[in-house]
């Protein structure tokens, strides 16, 4: 009998590529603009999630109409994606791409699950694209992180069952989708932020592949 084919479903920001600080100032940007108070420890609670629940974290309870609110989130969007215009292959975090090589080289299957509506968008200008066997994004919902949905999605796009798929996160509400959503998760980042992963790393680059199989033996 085979070696069992694993998923392995990466997160994108902070994972991939970092664009953390395009995000920030695309988000001060637009606080500025509507005199909303808005910081970098702000900044830090819309680590993986969505743009209308980041906009409520920086609202912090204030009443905005609908129509407001959607046009602060493709205003906002569209100042990020000026920035976005100059990402490329640099961009990519050390390792992660001989990382996918190697995940490739066993014959496991790669997804993306993002709460992202760039996902697709950058990782062509990453030149990852080719790399992944399915994506789920911010179109992909309804619920985004910390609900699971994105990353069952994901799982169903490589069709594998979810106890076949590892999750590479590093956003707290990440690492608590993927659990709920009954898989195995690989945290990026300090204790305190991805502590309630299976396996923890520092850096995306430092993932080991015999860890990964060791999480879902055969």
């Amino acid at each position: 009998m085979g070696e069992r084919i694993l998923g392995i479903i990466f997160d994108l920001d902070g994972v991939i590529t970092d664009t953390a600080e395009f995000h920030y100032k695309a988000w001060q940007w637009l606080a500025d603009r509507e005199g909303l108070s808005f910081d970098r420890t702000v900044n830090e609670q819309l680590r993986g999630v969505s743009r209308r629940k980041s906009l409520e974290i920086i609202l912090k309870g204030s009443n905005m109409e609908e129509e407001r609110i959607l046009r602060c989130m493709d205003d906002k969007n569209a100042y990020y994606q000026t920035l976005l215009e100059g990402i490329s292959r640099q961009d990519i975090l050390p390792g992660v791409e001989d990382l996918l090589k190697g995940i490739r080289r066993r014959g496991w299957k790669i997804s993306l699950a993002s709460a992202s509506r760039n996902a697709r968008f950058i990782l062509e200008k990453l030149e990852l694209i080719s790399f992944f066997d399915g994506l789920s994004d911010g179109y992909s919902v309804v619920r985004p992180k910390p609900a699971p949905d994105v990353f069952i999605h994901a799982a169903g796009q490589l069709g594998l069952p979810v106890t076949q798929c590892i999750v590479v996160e590093d956003a707290e509400a990440g690492v608590k989708a993927a659990l709920e959503g009954g898989m195995k998760t690989v945290g990026i980042g300090p204790e305190n932020r991805v502590g309630a992963a299976h396996i923890r790393y520092d850096e995306p680059g430092l993932i080991a592949l015999d860890d990964l199989q060791s999480l879902i033996p055969g």
